[in-house]
This record gives C-alpha cells, sequence and structure tokens, in this order.
C-alpha cells in the first residue's frame, strides 16, 4: 500500500498497523524487524500524484547500554565521547536501521555521527537538542532514558507510546543540520514516534519528510508507535548477526 504523509487518515493508519505486521513476522531480532520498518515507510510514503517518495530519510533508533555493543559501535561511542565511559552500563542511543535516498543512509554502518550516541547524564542530553526534545516528546524524562528502571515502566501507563513532531523543519532549533540537510533535500516537517520498553530502554522511528505534514496525521503516529512495540518488544535478539538483508541502495 502507498499513502501520502499529508492525508494519514484513520483508515490509512489501520492498513498501515497491519503492514507493518506482516512486514516484521518471522523476524530474528530487532534490528532486523527495524529495518524492515524502516524500508516500508520509506517506499510507502508517496506523492499521489508523482508518485514520489514523500521521506528522504527513515531512521530507527533504540537506547543500549554500552556494554552490551558490539567492540565497533563501543569504539565509535566513545571517540564521540573522547574517551571511555564513566559506567559500562553507559546508555547509548543507537541507530538499529536507516533507509534513505542516498547510498550510505541504507546501512546503519555507515553513518558518521550516528551508530552510538552515548548519553552520559542528563545535562549533558539536554544540551543535544534533538535528542533532549525526542525523549521530552515521548512522554519521559531525561533521567529516566539515561538510567533506565525497569521497575517503574507501568507506572508510565499511556506514555509508553507518543510522538515526535516538528511541522516546520527549516529554523527549527530541534534539527540539525539546516544547511547540508535540511535545506539540501528539502526536509519540510518531521514526525517520530517510539516508546518505551519493559527493559526500560527507548525506541523511536523517525521520518524526515519533504511535504508538510499536518498534525493530524501526526498524532495518529500514536497508534504505529504501539505497533512498532508489539512488533520488536518479543525479540530477544537485539542485533543481527550480519546485515540485515536488503541492506544497500534501494531502487527509487
Amino acid at each position: 500500500m502507498g499513502f501520502s504523509l499529508t492525508a494519514f487518515d484513520l483508515v490509512t493508519m489501520l492498513q498501515c498497523g497491519l503492514e507493518l505486521r506482516q512486514q516484521t513476522r518471522g523476524a530474528a531480532s530487532m534490528e532486523e524487524a527495524a529495518q524492515s520498518i524502516v524500508r516500508y515507510f520509506h517506499d510507502a510514503c508517496r506523492d499521489p500524484v508523482t508518485g514520489r517518495r514523500e521521506c528522504a530519510l527513515v531512521r530507527f533508533y533504540k537506547t543500549h547500554p554500552y556494554s552490551g555493543l558490539e567492540p565497533e559501535l563501543q569504539a565509535f561511542a566513545r571517540e564521540l565521547l573522547g574517551g571511555p565511559p564513566a559506567r559500562e552500563d553507559m546508555q547509548c542511543l543507537v541507530l538499529m536501521a536507516s533507509a534513505g535516498d542516498e547510498p550510505a543512509w541504507n546501512d546503519r554502518r555507515a553513518s558518521r555521527g550516528h551508530q552510538a550516541v552515548p548519553l552520559p547524564s542528563a545535562r549533558i542530553v539536554e544540551q543535544a537538542p534533538m535528542i533532549s526534545q525526542l525523549i521530552h516528546d515521548l512522554g519521559l524524562d531525561v533521567d529516566a532514558v539515561v538510567t533506565p528502571r525497569p521497575e517503574l515502566i507501568r507506572g508510565l501507563d499511556g506514555r509508553t507510546c507518543n510522538v515526535f513532531y516538528v511541522p516546520e523543519a527549516v529554523e527549527s532549533p530541534y534539527i540539525p543540520a539546516q544547511e547540508g540537510f535540511v535545506r539540501r533535500y528539502g526536509i519540510r516537517s518531521v514526525v517520530g514516534c517510539g516508546g518505551i520498553l519493559l527493559t526500560g530502554e527507548l525506541f523511536s522511528l523517525i521520518l524526515f519528510a519533504r511535504v508538510p505534514i499536518p498534525h493530524a496525521s501526526a498524532d495518529r503516529f500514536r497508534n504505529i508507535a504501539l505497533d512498532l512495540k508489539l512488533a520488536i518488544a518479543p525479540l530477544e535478539e537485539v542485533f543481527a548477526t550480519a546485515p540485515p538483508a536488503g541492506a544497500g541502495p534501494i531502487p527509487a
């Protein structure tokens, strides 16, 4: 099914949720499911007249403790941090999957700045506008993400799935790389959805769109967040043992 983010109505939302479940059925890891999810949105969001993809880039993130990362991701986090972390259980915001217009945007391992972003303290995270706003918009406290406490998750109720929404990406303080990304690729709006798993770890899908996304469309991604949670929460394996099938450039 193809659909437009400019008119993401109730019927489209329900059909999208059904197709997401079909896309992720049989996934052996969260990474594999995430790759299917980003590919789905990058391909399905289309201009109804021209057929052009509406999303320049779609990404899926999850927080994960530094000690549980593969050596390459640990090295990436240490380089961004400027040295080894003070705590082995330091949380990192890990890029689990990516799909986009540029070839390098279709393999998480090719990302130059987002493979594993360290989250050493609430104070430092608050200085990263997009990450801190994402966390706040998902209804969470930065402290809860930096230092997950699974025993508190049951008390979060409806806040475990929510929406991150930037209606106007140009000049937004929450979307970095204005010249090299937002203006260059014509990003108009950004919508993300996600929440928190029973482990206390955050997950989030983010769509960078070339079309203006109305508030009504963005708000329906609350339900998509629940679909995503149902897709990845049962998976015990986080990372794929090999690059997920289909990683790499995709046809227009």
